[in-house]
């Protein structure tokens, strides 16, 4: 979507900011969640991820999101897609893209905007009203969907 300046005629764009997030493995088919600790929608579940930053490649966004949020050195498995969204109620438009990853050794310990780390049961996922984004409920979906043989790729 394109939008003209009134004063000086030079064109803005509408375009989606990108983000980097993963489904983060812990060797036991347990996904990582974090609560999140800042605004937009405070105390509910996300994918650990975020904003890419200029001049970073989206796996080197992912890798230092990780780092910040928990602490932990990460690797990049693989792709899973991307989804576009929104960043809160009237935020701006996101396309987001999911990898699978998984962290170093340690213990991830939640910090920067994240209030709370910890590893669920792909079978005991909070329900998708306590999450943040419907990017990360669908990128979580699509990925049982790939574990079951089913996988979409409407959006990948």
């Amino acid at each position: 979507m394109r939008f003209d300046c009134l004063v000086c005629g030079e064109p803005t764009y509408l375009n989606p900011r990108p983000t980097s997030s993963a489904i983060v493995l812990d060797g036991r088919d347990r996904v990582l969640l974090a609560r999140r600790g800042a605004d937009p929608f405070k105390g509910l579940w996300d994918l650990p991820g975020g904003f890419c930053e200029p001049g970073e490649s989206l796996e080197e966004t992912l890798r230092r999101e990780l780092r910040e949020e928990t602490g932990l050195e990460s690797e990049v498995l693989g792709t899973l897609g991307s989804v576009p969204d929104r960043y809160g109620t009237d935020g701006v438009f996101t396309l987001n893209a999911f990898f699978l990853a998984r962290l170093h050794e340690g213990t991830p310990v939640a910090a920067d905007d994240v209030a709370e780390l910890r590893f669920f049961e792909l079978a005991e996922l909070p329900a998708s009203s306590e999450f943040a984004f419907a990017c990360c409920r669908e990128a979580i979906d699509d990925y049982r969907r790939r574990l079951a043989g089913t996988a979409t790729t409407r959006r990948s």
